[in-house]
């Protein structure tokens, strides 16, 4: 892939990331509540609905920019013709690769921010330093796993090759749809990342998460947030893919008009 094809996925990537986290963060944080194994009102309810904002919004341009960066990679790696049957597998692919590396960044961002969002009388760097000092650099990753099998079973893209109006609205239902199945793992995300350090859910197993919340709230606690969950990923499909293809569309064309 050549250099300004890697520029422009990084910089396009990037605005519509921090643009979706910053517009819709008090979805998240409402769905964050919601999930608490202490329940929404003690959580915080409707009070300090920005609480966790910074964390949000240092990750979410690297994040995104990782996530577009190796998705682009990866499709050119995989190079087929257009028509061939093997297009959707690749983009499958190139998604899946694109959210495991961007975990990377996500998840240390994630913890902090959920935890600023259930405990809103804590400021951010405080809790990055407190999870630091108790757990390490482990820490942060707590729930690396769980966030990348949420991630990679929705997280297919189609190219860029349609109306960008097209990516969103496509964008949107879908998200919408995956939104709703996936709720039990992003529980269990959840469960695993505010989970206090040395318990069993804070060993990061799924299954076990997801065992504990069926046993003390049913299926209800298995779909807490779902709603949230819904309007947030499928306005954020919407404004993603749009905002995406919009910028990257114009870095082309001001590319091209580069001497």
């Amino acid at each position: 892939m050549d250099r300004p094809g890697f520029t422009t996925s990084l910089v396009a990537g990037g605005v519509a990331g921090v643009s979706v986290d910053l517009i819709l963060f008090p979805l998240d944080t409402i769905k964050t509540r919601l999930q608490s194994p202490q329940g929404f009102n003690k959580a915080g309810g409707f009070r300090g609905i920005y609480a966790g904002v910074p964390s949000a919004a240092i990750g979410s341009f690297p994040n995104a920019a990782a996530f577009f960066i190796t998705y682009e990679y990866v499709k050119w790696f995989l190079h087929t013709d257009s028509s061939s049957y093997l297009m959707p597998a690749k983009h499958m692919l190139a998604a899946s690769a694109g959210e495991v590396v961007a975990c990377l960044i996500r998840v240390p961002s994630e913890v902090v921010k959920q935890r600023a969002q259930v405990s809103a009388s804590l400021r951010t760097f405080q809790i990055f330093s407190n999870i630091l000092y108790q757990e390490g650099i482990q820490g942060l990753y707590r729930g690396y796993k769980s966030t990348v099998l949420r991630e990679a079973l929705w997280s297919w893209r189609q190219d860029h090759v349609v109306d960008s109006w097209q990516s969103a609205v496509c964008g949107a239902f879908a998200g919408g749809f995956a939104a709703a199945v996936t709720t039990p793992l992003d529980v269990a995300k959840t469960r695993i990342m505010l989970a206090k350090a040395g318990s069993s859910t804070a060993s990061g197993n799924v299954l076990s998460a997801l065992h504990g919340v069926w046993r003390t709230q049913g299926l209800s606690g298995l779909f807490a947030g779902v709603f949230p969950r819904m309007a947030a990923i499928s306005l954020g499909g919407f404004i993603f893919l749009g905002a995406y293809d919009q910028t990257r569309s114009l870095l082309l064309e001001l590319g091209k008009e580069s001497p």
